[in-house]
């Protein structure tokens, strides 16, 4: 990759943006306020604001390996703070992707070096879900299972935090778990029930 054609790239973007607003990044520079808080992987082929069909100042980002969602991350759990408490999102939404190379890899035995304590959070959940998951015979598909209920279990550690629960009782916030199809380029809604695994935790979680 020729990094220059990167600044010409950046160079056409700002004349088509200007050609069809002049005062585009007068607007941009006043603030955001976006509705959606998005938690994805880091995978190179899925754009966060590309599948949703949104724009800059329409969704706040976060990108891990495997859009984990990790109490003792204190990267993530600021982002889900700010977003929630300070930015005032509507919706958090978890995204996992099929044919995820940390899914696959937490899958391994092997030895991954600094990668094992962050691929350990996804062994666990294959734990939690291994009489389903190797009842599966085809690989593929079990490592799309695996997707899924990873996703599932990060909205549930969401729901684990005091800002979400807060921002639930005092406006209605929303947690989601979604899955893109590499494949299709279809983006999934895994309809995740946000008040019963709110009910089910709370005996245990719930956070004043």
């Amino acid at each position: 990759m020729d990094l220059e054609n990167v600044f010409k790239n950046n160079s056409d973007w700002i004349k088509a943006k200007l050609a069809v607003d002049p005062k585009y990044f007068e607007t941009l520079g006043e603030g955001q306020s976006p509705e959606l808080l998005y938690i994805g992987c880091s995978d190179s082929r899925v754009t966060a604001e590309d599948l949703m069909g949104l724009g800059p100042g329409e969704v706040f980002v976060h990108r891990n390996i495997a859009n984990m969602v990790v109490g003792t991350d204190a990267n993530a759990m600021s982002v889900v703070n700010y977003a929630v408490t300070q930015l005032k999102v509507n919706h958090v939404v978890v995204c996992g992707h099929y044919a995820c190379g940390g899914v696959k890899a937490a899958m391994q035995s092997a030895d991954l070096g600094v990668l094992n304590g962050w691929l350990r959070n996804i062994r666990d959940v294959y734990r939690m879900h291994r009489k389903e998951l190797n009842a599966i015979v085809n690989e593929d598909k079990k490592y799309d299972r695996l997707v899924e209920l990873n996703v599932q279990e990060q909205c549930v550690n969401l729901i684990k935090t005091a800002a979400v629960q807060k921002a639930y009782r005092d406006r209605g916030l929303k947690v989601h778990g979604w899955v893109f199809d590499v494949h299709t380029g279809k983006l999934i809604d895994l309809k995740i029930d946000f008040e019963k695994y709110l009910q089910d935790i709370m005996e245990i979680y719930h956070l004043d």
